[in-house]
């Protein structure tokens, strides 16, 4: 019996058989075209509607915004279940839930500042994956400061008229909605933002572009807004409380909630990956988990992540949480590390097999590290790059002088 199942009360050790007992008899049959790796990579549609219906399906079985009232379309649950979920999640290894944007900030931000109305509109449709959700931060003048937003939203009445480009929007080839972080005045930097909800899919004004990474593959997107008109009701939040507003959003993306399938999830199966691949790999004509380094490589790889789920668990310890950006910003760097370091290892592990690339049936595990390697800097720019993070913890949490 694991750690976390000796700490289930009676009622969450019957949801955690439950959980188990639901996902070993759904598992879905693997497609007949390529998985990516994490939400973030969804190019096809036929990529899209398999993984909606996957999380469309565990929706159904209650698996999908356990903790969220259910006016809300949660489950209604008030012992932390999806976290439950989450580790199950990870121990069955199935498929990652699409809307990842939508259940991991735009859901948490809406339930925080978004009116009655708003929450019991949209959140729903977030959890079942009928509608998938963007992020529109980043901009291509703004660099890593996004107080410098300047795409503008003017108001006429009840309306605002919405100008601007963002950039780096992954999933907004599929979104219905776009979490928007716009300027409203050039008067002050930080209250002269507000946040806005916005329709994507066939609104008139806005246009989509993919852009080409370094993997050969999209995922990403620009965002270009040509005069999108969106009524006031769309506004999340007061007029000038959009910084504080996209702070919570921001909390929420590195790390500060359970949505479902959660950072816990990945850090499960990595070491256990790493450790198969060392033994179907060759090295000298042996198997490389064989090499005295290398194990020990591993076995280092393996505390290192031990320790990161270790903080994840200190973040549902109230004394340890009088900071509230202290473990989530902690979280979002190391965990982020944590997968380009995993991937860099397997590279090693591969040796020059490595070079291999998808598609090539030379390549092992399919490609999968290579095409994780290249991917995971994304992840540490994602958020904020690890500089930024390591500047925040410095000067806010740790009370350092400011950077010059």
């Amino acid at each position: 019996m694991s750690e976390a199942e000796q700490k289930d009360t009676p009622e969450q050790a019957e949801f955690r058989a439950y959980v188990r007992k639901w996902l070993k008899e759904n598992r879905p049959a693997k497609p007949g075209f390529r998985l990516p790796q994490s939400p973030l990579e969804v190019m096809t549609e036929e990529q899209r509607q398999y993984l909606c219906a996957w999380q469309r399906k565990c929706y159904d079985a209650g698996l999908v915004g356990v903790d969220i009232p259910k006016a809300y379309g949660g489950g209604g649950a008030t012992d932390k279940r999806q976290r439950i979920v989450n580790q199950e999640l990870g121990h069955a290894d199935v498929p990652f839930f699409i809307n990842v944007i939508g259940l991991g900030m735009a859901a948490p931000t809406i339930l925080v500042h978004g009116t009655e109305e708003q929450k019991r509109r949209y959140v729903p449709g977030i959890l079942s994956s009928d509608e998938i959700w963007c992020q529109g931060f980043s901009e291509p003048g703004a660099g890593s400061d996004l107080a410098n937003s300047q795409t503008f939203a003017e108001r006429k009445g009840d309306m605002w008229v919405i100008n601007g480009h963002k950039v780096w929007t992954s999933l907004a080839h599929f979104a219905s909605w776009m979490i928007l972080l716009c300027r409203t005045s050039r008067d002050d930097k930080y209250k002269g933002l507000s946040y806005f909800i916005v329709p994507i899919k066939g609104a008139k004004g806005v246009t989509v572009r993919p852009l080409i990474k370094i993997t050969g593959e999209t995922g990403f997107n620009e965002v270009l807004f040509e005069n999108l008109e969106v009524p006031d009701t769309l506004r999340l939040d007061q007029v000038g409380n959009g910084w504080n507003v996209a702070m919570t959003t921001l909390l929420y993306e590195r790390g500060a909630a359970e949505s479902a399938g959660g950072a816990e999830r990945s850090l499960t199966s990595v070491v256990d990956r790493l450790v198969s691949l060392g033994k179907r790999v060759k090295r000298d004509g042996r198997p490389a988990i064989e090499d005295e380094t290398l194990r020990d490589r591993i076995v280092q790889f393996a505390i290192k992540g031990e320790a990161i789920k270790q903080t994840f668990r200190r973040a549902r310890v109230p004394a340890l949480t009088a900071h509230p950006m202290r473990i989530p910003l902690q979280g979002k760097l190391i965990g982020s590390e944590f997968s380009q370091l995993a991937s860099a290892l397997a590279l090693e592990i591969e040796g020059p097999a490595a070079n291999y690339y998808m598609g090539d049936p030379k390549a092992p595990d399919g490609a999968a590290w290579p095409l994780a390697y290249m991917n995971s800097y994304g992840i540490t720019i994602a958020a904020g790059t690890s500089e930024v993070q390591r500047n925040i913890l410095g000067e806010r949490v740790l009370g350092l002088p400011k950077s010059k």
